[in-house]
């Protein structure tokens, strides 16, 4: 078959294969006219007109809505932890046991004795021997002490399970605890785990 007056086949050839030199489909050349369309209307509505919010407006715009609601969850979580109780889910309590121990081990000691910090597992709590008060120390911390404001780093929901997971460590008496630091409270707390 003799190809060479074929008007398909372009000029060159290389190892034996020579080039047609076919037409585009009309759909990919509509195409791709359509995307240099669109490009140039892109840079005209967002970077020549400013009309629209780049990628980095728009987190920007997103970061704020996300920290409004992460404060308002915030908020409402300081009113509702001055009515809160323990909790006796094991769940709630399996999760609180692991923020204990990522987060509150390397000052309380596994078994909550009491090394930096103070033991969590006797009467003589420095800040409130009441649920709320845990509450509101490990969510506020204690910065002049070195105890740091968990709300910031941790859920409403991990505070509440690591309160609740502390509550249930008062009493235990761990071996060789921290000293008391504090006076007994008037009316000593009874553990409901007991």
């Amino acid at each position: 078959m003799n190809n060479e007056k074929d008007p398909l086949l372009l000029d060159h050839e290389a190892d034996g294969i020579r080039e047609l030199d076919n037409q585009l489909p009309r759909w990919w050349v509509w195409l791709f006219n359509l995307t240099i369309f669109f490009a140039g209307a892109y840079l005209l509505y967002y970077h020549v007109f400013d009309r629209g919010a780049l990628m980095a407006a728009e987190y920007r715009q997103e970061m704020e809505v996300g920290e409004k609601v992460k404060q308002a969850a915030l908020d409402r979580f300081e009113k509702e932890m001055l009515t809160m109780a323990p909790s006796t889910d094991a769940a709630v309590l399996e999760e609180g046991k692991q923020v204990f121990t990522v987060n509150c081990v390397a000052c309380h000691r596994a078994d909550a004795g009491g090394l930096v910090g103070p033991n969590l597992t006797d009467d003589y709590w420095i800040h409130g021997s009441e649920f709320k008060d845990t509450l509101q120390t490990i969510s506020n911390g204690v910065p002049e002490k070195g105890m740091v404001t968990w709300k910031g780093l941790l859920k409403p929901t991990q505070i509440y399970a690591v309160a609740s997971y502390i509550y249930t460590l008062r009493g235990s008496n761990p071996p060789n605890p921290k000293p008391p630091e504090n006076t007994a409270p008037a009316t000593p707390q009874v553990n409901i785990y007991e």
